[in-house]
């Protein structure tokens, strides 16, 4: 099984760097060479995980306490129950049991209609992608349960594919992009009575799990059309389909090529038209050759009729000849193809019986495997598109993977030994004939580990409905419901469900090397005349159950499957504010508020609104000033939900993108941004554009000044006073001055700043005590002024200003005089009696 290729409980942390190459495989004696690709990606991985310490009696265990994870998943392989996770739901729902990959397993099972969760939250992350995996399996509700990420930046799920069918364990994961250090990662299952999920062996890995390759078999669009049919988006508005799939997010078309086909369909020229319309789309081309007249699989590889009679040499002459015919046909028109198949499904060789792989027809004259002519067949073809363009992929195509992978093993432990030379390794899977979605994981694991090369399905497709036509009556090749694969029905949903768990469960497949998923004839709908085969219009289409256009024509969930994934923002929209600032959120001037997201590395832009004071909406963009006195709040939110752009800027130059966009360019293929969730983010601040009143009281005996502080709207922030101009220090209570006074008397000037930061100052004198020397005018002396805290303030005369100290001044001289005359009246007194 997948899951048994894990070691869950490991201490050792690996890193290697991200390589946005992807290398170009070569065969022996070939060069190999480096190509940058928009589908290519190479993911390695930083692995964290810890070993499970204790093993827990079975049964429902209550939540526990997350523990303060600092980048390690606590208890990864639940071996102590639910240590170091927090399970919300029904008492029950999440327990551990017996069943695992290595022991116990975290089990969610629901008694009734409801959801539960399970999460960690991890911190001690760098910024950039991380990637949370789990084994799982599960069933009992289509699309009932999750893995997630959250709170980390920009968020993913990804849901837990059906097991129902085989019981077998599957590899699967989640990626985001962590911006602020911390993650939350877990399993989430919401559905009806009888859902359940269970997962083990989770980890924790630097780099990104994606869907890269998203395609669709486009062959049939040019012959149906002409046929009369008609397309429509989900709304009924007529659209053009190829366009409709590049929309919805599909990346590569591909292409069937037919040598001489008797209706005129997938031959050079019809080939050439349709990877005009493909690329024009903005897609990548797949184009695959069957070097026969009419279609090619497991049990039919016929020679072209102008082939028929050449020895083997012979057809290896005409197999390069034809390649080279239709690719140089392409660039004369601008078009390179990005990927070829040479040759398709050949399991049983192809050109027969000149290159079988067992005696395919034991009435003809050759009976053994013919491996050295197939060698060179492929050879021939492979070299022929590398002559044309050396980045073209050449892919290799098998099926029936239901066989086993010895059955898939034996036929490239083959061809390698001969050197053919080629580039990846295609499969066809459909899970109702092919085997299970494990099968399928681990015939991508085995063969890319096996081979070193990355690894896509070529052809997989599933029905919406199990009815035919009406009114064509061509029975479909899958039509009975013990035909389908469980836990995925022929619905709208179910057929949307199994693409995207045929998608994850590539893209997850360990080693990292699972490239994406191409969907066979997505287009070909039920119309008179076109007909599966191309000698006989009216022999009908057994397929259109499987399209993702309905009986009307119009488009259908499966489509959405096609586009990039999707991330949620889980950071908050942030408001600027501008202006002159104060403290705790206070201004002095007229405010400029605006909003947007920021998340470190990426340039998200979201279609923001703003709010002020609960007024109307304005685009978040738009700065909006704010003048009025008094406290305010700004709303920010999200003014329509739906996928936003992320743009490359010059903070992210080393943002891990696949592909890499230039400065300031969009990035088409992710990451995108689901932004209906996004939480408001609400800010307040005030603007006070008023000074606040200060007071300095000298007492009456002149020996204390008294500051007195007010402000009506942000509030004093700070009281201060300074001594004949110099520093200034924290007033805390009456000041002391009697020392000033004895030095010949001076200033107290006091300030108060409000929490805006406007100032308005006080100044005091302080005569000099009677029978002193006035204070040095320039500020030399230097008295010592206290302020006891438990000095109080006597009443006395409060001033303020230079007014108020010029009014001092007067009374001083005037009480100093007449203290004079009192003294000279004394003494005159004293004189007269005693000469009396």
């Amino acid at each position: 099984m997948a899951g048994t290729r894990f070691t869950h409980d490991r201490t050792a942390f690996v890193k290697e760097d991200d390589i946005m190459t992807e290398p170009l495989i070569a065969p022996r004696g070939h060069t190999a060479a480096a190509r940058v690709r928009a589908s290519g990606r190479r993911r390695t991985v930083a692995v964290f995980s810890a070993a499970g310490v204790a093993l827990l009696a079975l049964g429902p265990l209550t939540a526990s306490p997350a523990a303060a994870a600092t980048g390690v998943l606590a208890n990864p392989g639940f071996e102590s129950g639910l240590d170091g996770w927090t399970s919300d739901g029904p008492e029950g729902a999440a327990k551990t049991e017996t069943g695992g990959t290595s022991g116990l397993r975290l089990t969610h099972w629901l008694e009734s209609e409801g959801s539960v969760a399970t999460t960690q939250t991890v911190s001690g992350l760098a910024d950039g992608w991380w990637t949370f995996g789990v084994d799982v399996t599960s069933g009992g509700g289509l699309a009932s349960s999750a893995i997630t990420t959250s709170g980390c930046g920009l968020d993913g799920e990804t849901t837990v594919p059906s097991t129902e069918s085989d019981g077998a364990w599957l590899r699967l994961e989640v990626s985001a992009y962590v911006s602020g250090g911390s993650c939350t990662v877990g399993l989430r299952t919401a559905g009806p009575a009888g859902s359940w999920a269970s997962i083990d062996g989770a980890t924790l890995e630097a780099g990104r799990s994606e869907r890269t390759l998203r395609g669709a078999d486009l062959s049939n669009v040019a012959k149906n059309e002409d046929r009369g049919a008609t397309y429509a988006d989900a709304d009924g508005n007529a659209v053009d389909p190829i366009d409709a799939l590049a929309g919805a997010g599909a990346n590569v078309g591909r292409l069937k090529v037919w040598v001489d086909p008797a209706d005129g369909y997938n031959d050079t020229d019809d080939v050439v038209a349709s990877a005009r319309r493909i690329v024009d789309a903005g897609m990548e081309l797949l184009v695959d050759f069957h070097y026969s007249d009419r279609w090619t699989d497991p049990g039919a590889q016929g020679m072209p009729s102008a082939w028929v009679g050449l020895d083997a040499a012979a057809v290896t002459e005409r197999v390069s000849e034809h390649t080279t015919e239709v690719l140089e046909s392409l660039a004369a028109v601008g078009i390179t193809a990005d990927y070829v198949q040479v040759g398709n499904e050949i399991n049983p060789g192809m050109l027969w019986p000149l290159g079988q792989t067992w005696d395919v027809d034991p009435t003809d004259d050759v009976s053994e495997p013919q491996w050295d002519a197939l060698a060179g067949f492929l050879t021939a073809g492979a070299e022929a598109v590398k002559a044309v363009d050396p980045d073209t992929q050449v892919i290799l195509h098998l099926t029936n993977i239901n066989n086993g992978i010895d059955g898939l093993t034996w036929w490239f432990d083959e061809v390698v030994a001969r050197d053919v030379p080629f580039d990846l390794i295609g499969l066809s899977y459909y899970g109702y004939w092919h085997g299970s979605l494990a099968d399928l994981q681990g015939a991508v694991s085995t063969l890319s580990e096996r081979y070193d090369r990355d690894v896509l399905v070529v052809e997989t497709a599933y029905p919406w409905t199990l009815d035919d036509q009406p009114g064509l009556g061509w029975e479909n090749v899958i039509d009975l419901e013990s035909e389908l694969v469980a836990g995925y029905p022929a619905t709208p949903e179910g057929q949307a469900a199994n693409l995207r768990a045929v998608q994850d469960v590539v893209a997850s497949a360990p080693g990292g090397r699972g490239l994406g998923v191409v969907y066979w004839e997505p287009a070909w709908t039920a119309v008179e005349g076109n007909g599966w085969d191309p000698e006989d219009p009216a022999s009908g289409n057994a397929w259109e159950n499987q399209a993702v256009f309905d009986h009307d024509g119009r488009m259908l969930p499966a489509a959405a499957q096609f586009g990039e994934t999707a991330y949620t923002v889980s950071a908050a929209p942030s408001v600027s504010l501008v202006g002159e600032a104060g403290v705790d959120g206070w201004f002095r001037s007229a405010v400029s508020v605006s909003a947007a997201i920021s998340l470190p590395g990426l340039a998200v832009d979201a279609p923001l609104e703003l709010s002020i004071d609960g007024g109307p909406a304005v685009p978040a963009s738009d700065a909006t000033v704010v003048d009025e006195d008094g406290e305010h709040s700004a709303d920010a939110g999200v003014a329509a939900p739906g996928l936003v752009a992320v743009t490359r800027d010059a903070a992210s130059a080393g943002a891990p993108l696949a592909p890499a966009p230039s400065l300031g360019e969009a990035v088409p293929a992710g990451p995108a941004a689901d932004v209906a969730a996004l939480a408001a983010s609400t800010t307040t601040f005030g603007v006070d554009r008023t000074a606040p009143s200060v007071t300095a009281t000298l007492d009456a005996e002149g020996a204390r000044v008294t500051v007195g502080a007010d402000d009506g709207l942000s509030g004093i922030a700070t009281v201060e006073y300074a001594v004949d101009g110099g520093a200034a220090a924290s007033y805390t209570g009456p000041i002391d001055v009697s020392a000033l006074a004895a030095a010949g008397g001076g200033t107290i000037t006091a300030s108060a700043t409000d929490r805006a930061g406007n100032v308005t100052e006080s100044t005091v004198a302080v005569p000099a005590a009677i029978g002193t020397a006035p204070s040095d005018p320039d500020g030399s002396d230097d008295p010592s002024v206290s302020a006891p805290d438990d000095a109080s303030a006597p009443d006395g005369l409060a001033v303020t200003g230079a007014s108020g100290a010029a009014l001092l001044s007067l009374i001083a001289a005037a009480l100093l005089a007449i203290g004079v005359l009192g003294i000279g009246s004394r003494v005159l007194r004293r004189r007269r009696s005693a000469d009396s």
